[in-house]
């Protein structure tokens, strides 16, 4: 038998090169196949708000939102591309949020998709600094903090530097949701952000944080939409404990009419809990107050695209408190409920109807 085991040695030693060569190509092959990685998300949610007290003009702060109007769904895919070691391209479609109470055609023109993300993100320097330019999700607060006023679509570019204890990030763009993004010829910002994160052990993961926006309408000072505001500035302390985390946020607004006052928002939030998609029954709960000047809105309508969960009359002239769980009751589904209590005018005594909200979420 001794002379099959050295015929095989034999072939392998004369065959090795290209056997090498075969696994080369087919390992090159499998990253260029897998390079582009498909990701998204799937949401149902209920929303149900109760009319809202009458103002001095006989004008409810809002209207109810029930029946068919509370159902909504979202669906939204990602196609991730992995260029090189520092490059990855990014592009995403939305369903955006469709009612059940929408009684078009379903082939209708005002059903389309359409593009939420579209950005090229390069690292370098030693990983340590990115540029994201495109069209991306911009958290005011970088995701940090509460996302007061905005937290969604937006056409610009962003230079970041980044370590384990520092960031520093710098951008410019156009917000494309809501009326800012229907303001005039649209809203514009430049922005700038420093974040400090600390904590080790069971405070891993802690940060704080400032922010600064400068805002520019086409139009300057003969504008005519309903964008007020000059710049604004704000800060945030988000600090972990344990399973607990508090965070603390708060944000000023400089009008662009003098006459007029400054508007401010506090925001407070107490988690415990981590409820992640990967882990089938982790969990968390919360309570938050939430302290908003007059002035976030025009006609009756919240100006931003909010990143929290709220309604836009909850989160302008408005004393409130709420309070949620996310509960992950499978891989990659989790079941969220919001609701919000004790909320009141700060100008006035017209208060907001109180808002409930239930949502199912799917990611793949």
């Amino acid at each position: 038998m001794s002379w099959k085991y050295a015929n095989i040695s034999k072939l392998a030693d004369e065959y090795s090169d290209e056997l090498n060569n075969l696994g080369v190509r087919v390992s090159a092959l499998e990253n260029r196949v897998g390079n582009v990685k498909l990701t998204g998300d799937a949401r149902i949610r209920y929303i149900h708000q109760s009319e809202g007290d009458k103002d001095k003009e006989g004008n409810p702060v809002n209207a109810a939102k029930k029946n068919d109007d509370s159902w909504s769904y979202r669906v939204r895919v990602r196609a991730n591309a992995q260029v090189n070691d520092r490059t990855k391209v990014t592009y995403g479609i939305s369903s955006d949020d469709k009612t059940f109470s929408d009684n078009s055609q379903a082939s209708d023109e005002d059903n389309d998709i359409y593009t939420d993300l579209a950005n090229v993100d390069y690292n370098f320097g030693g990983n340590n600094w990115d540029l994201l330019v495109g069209r991306y999700e911009y958290d005011m607060g970088n995701g940090h903090g509460y996302g007061f006023l905005y937290g969604d679509t937006f056409d610009g570019a962003q230079l970041q530097y980044h370590n384990d204890k520092f960031a520093a990030t710098a951008g410019y763009g156009k917000f494309k949701e809501d009326s800012m993004a229907t303001d005039t010829d649209g809203v514009k910002t430049g922005y700038g952000e420093l974040d400090g994160f600390f904590g080790g052990g069971r405070a891993a993961g802690s940060a704080v944080g400032v922010y600064y926006n400068d805002y520019t309408i086409a139009g300057g000072k003969d504008r005519t939409g309903s964008f007020g505001f000059d710049d604004s500035w704000g800060a945030y302390a988000s600090a972990n404990f344990g399973k607990w985390n508090a965070l603390a946020n708060y944000e000023k607004y400089n009008n662009t009419d003098s006459s007029k006052d400054d508007p401010e928002v506090w925001v407070g939030r107490l988690t415990y809990g981590a409820a992640n998609f990967a882990t089938p029954k982790s969990w968390d709960a919360w309570v938050e107050y939430l302290n908003a000047d007059d002035g976030f809105a025009d006609n009756g309508y919240f100006i931003g695209f909010t990143y929290g969960w709220r309604e836009g009359s909850l989160l302008n002239n408005v004393k409130s408190w709420g309070a949620g769980i996310d509960y992950t009751f499978a891989k990659n589904a989790q079941f969220q409920v919001m609701q919000s209590f004790a909320s009141s005018a700060k100008d006035g005594d017209a208060d907001p109807g109180e808002e409930t909200r239930a949502q199912f979420v799917f990611v793949f």
